[in-house]
């Protein structure tokens, strides 16, 4: 769930024209889209929503995130699949298509199976978050309360290492190049700044609280995946701030905390 609003706040209908552009997809083309480590579906959701006339497939290899996006999303076709092995024949899609995967898989294989299923012509798009901003509200400093919580939990297996999270980073310039090395031609590049600032007017009410409650979620799921047995306790603190968080949003008492995720989008086209 925390992925899910997370996606959903920066694949808004109202960041969309950012997004547009790069892509340079043909909205009323009947496209079919492959969607690749689409985590919860909220990505797929907002392409369903952007290209109404295409067929978009999604897949992760996480059965957990496959059963939620079901259960969640509709008019995406989600399956359990594996970048690696993708499990479509030569030539099947139009645009192939993924957010923060790159840096997971070795390089040859990630392009390479994107242009074994891409059509001639076709179009592979690589979306890959950059260092953004974050600046948090008073209210939502962290308590002391939740310090000591965080300093009594035992330092478990680092699972960034044993599911090689982000093994193979690249840079700004590094992520075309290889792009341009495993067969892609006519490569750009372009930038999507999403800025989630809940105090900004140019937002509605609606909007703004999700932030806020996006945020929540993120710190209570946290807390939630350590087992302590203090851990209703912290969730109980932090209900406590994100409570007061929204009390002074809606008596119009601005804290002008922000967070802005900065997406570098690269395209690049099978020969």
């Amino acid at each position: 769930m925390t992925l899910y609003l997370s996606r959903k706040l920066r694949f808004d209908n109202m960041f969309f024209n950012q997004y547009k552009s790069l892509f340079n997809l043909n909205q009323s083309s009947k496209l079919r889209i492959l969607e690749i480590g689409c985590g919860p579906g909220a990505f797929a959701e907002s392409m369903h929503r952007w290209y109404p006339n295409a067929q978009i497939t999604a897949i992760d290899r996480d059965s957990n995130f496959i059963s939620f996006a079901k259960e969640n999303v509709t008019g995406v076709d989600f399956r359990e699949g594996d970048v690696t092995q993708l499990p479509f024949e030569d030539h099947s899609f139009d645009v192939t298509i993924s957010n923060t995967v790159l840096e997971h898989v070795e390089p040859t294989v990630f392009w390479g199976e994107q242009r074994r299923v891409l059509k001639s012509g076709g179009i592979c798009l690589c979306l890959s978050a950059r260092k953004g901003l974050c600046c948090v509200a008073p209210c939502l400093k962290t308590t002391e309360k939740e310090k000591r919580f965080w300093e009594s939990v035992p330092q478990s297996e680092n699972d960034l290492e044993k599911f090689n999270v982000c093994r193979f980073p690249k840079s700004e310039s590094e992520i075309p190049a290889s792009m341009e090395k495993n067969g892609f031609t006519n490569v750009t590049t372009g930038y999507a700044i999403i800025d989630l600032t809940p105090d900004d007017l140019k937002y509605s009410s609606s909007m703004a609280e999700l932030m806020i409650e996006a945020m929540r979620q993120t710190d209570m799921e946290a807390v939630q995946s350590v087992h302590s047995d203090h851990a209703d306790e912290i969730i109980s603190v932090i209900n406590s701030k994100y409570d007061e968080r929204i009390r002074l949003y809606r008596e119009g008492i601005r804290q002008w905390d922000t967070s802005v995720s900065v997406t570098m989008i690269s395209r690049g086209m099978k020969g």
